[in-house]
């Protein structure tokens, strides 16, 4: 017979994980009181950070290139939210080339942190009040599949993005997904390695949150707000891995298709012995960045 804290602790877990599948089903999960206090304190702590080291960026920016006040905004932004990261193995500081696994917008913040690098991004997210001016501190890339023929023109700012940050980091699922899944990986914007750039090396990342994965997760149909206030309000900090694992040279394989094939494969291995056990089928299909200008009346082909 269990006993009565075992029983607590049960029925504590049952209710929070009813309230995470409500979320993911697109359903609003209010705040506790204690959850809207722990939102507010780290809202105003971001909000002060931006009052740091925007002006800071931008008077360094009048004497120098490469201010390194976006990379620090976004470490410490990441602590703030409650992530305390990690790093296992050896990041490559240049000329590379990071893919890596998707699960949460709080992956960039870190690894921003860690690194300096810049990102690739879907289009729709620069368009974001705010996030997407953030976003562009950072010398993100922001792409449009749909626009085939601005292809070599985002390959080009991926190259140039490549020169000023150093690295360079996509996210090749496309999508987020909890942490225990890995969805093909869509090689288009690995194209900037059609030929590679002299010296750049590939080096495949695993972002790994261990049994917080799936409340951290923006899944499903929760909107972007919510899982922010969701992830915010929680109690306490959370443990964050970033598994660098070991660079290859795209030289040595034919193609950004063999390329993303290779990264998939290292980062499968590494997802699975983080997990002990066997990758699981992603159920759901939304996009990560579902944001759409309410002016928008574009209809692409």
């Amino acid at each position: 017979m269990a006993s009565a804290s075992t029983a607590k602790s049960e029925r504590k877990l049952a209710k929070y994980t009813a309230k995470r599948l409500a979320a993911a089903r697109g359903e609003k999960v209010p705040l506790t009181v204690a959850g809207w206090v722990r939102f507010s304190l780290r809202a105003f702590g971001i909000l002060l950070l931006l009052l740091v080291f925007v002006p800071l960026h931008y008077l360094y920016r009048i004497f120098a290139y490469g201010s390194p006040f976006p990379m620090l905004f976004l470490r410490f932004t990441a602590w703030i939210v409650g992530a305390r990261v990690k790093i296992v193995g050896t990041p490559l500081r240049r000329d590379v080339f990071f893919i890596s696994n998707h699960i949460s917008w709080v992956d960039i913040l870190s690894m921003a942190g860690a690194s300096g690098t810049a990102f690739v991004a879907k289009q729709e997210l620069s368009e974001v009040p705010v996030i997407g001016w953030l976003c562009g501190l950072n010398r993100t890339v922001f792409v449009k599949r749909e626009n085939r023929m601005g292809v070599a023109e985002q390959i080009n700012a991926l190259r140039e993005a490549l020169q000023d940050n150093w690295s360079v980091t996509v996210f090749p699922e496309g999508t987020v997904t909890d942490g225990h899944s890995l969805l093909p990986f869509k090689s288009s914007m690995i194209s900037v390695l059609e030929p590679p750039p002299a010296g750049v090396m590939v080096q495949p990342v695993v972002l790994d949150y261990g049994e917080n994965a799936e409340d951290i997760a923006w899944i499903g149909e929760e909107s972007g707000l919510h899982n922010a206030m969701r992830v915010m309000a929680r109690k306490g900090s959370f443990p964050l891995s970033l598994h660098y694992l070991e660079p290859f040279s795209p030289v040595d394989y034919r193609g950004r298709k063999v390329v993303a094939a290779k990264a998939r494969e290292e980062i499968e291995r590494q997802l699975v012995a983080n997990l002990g056990g066997p990758l699981r089928d992603f159920q759901h299909v939304v996009e990560a960045v579902r944001y759409r200008p309410k002016a928008s009346t574009e209809i692409s082909d």
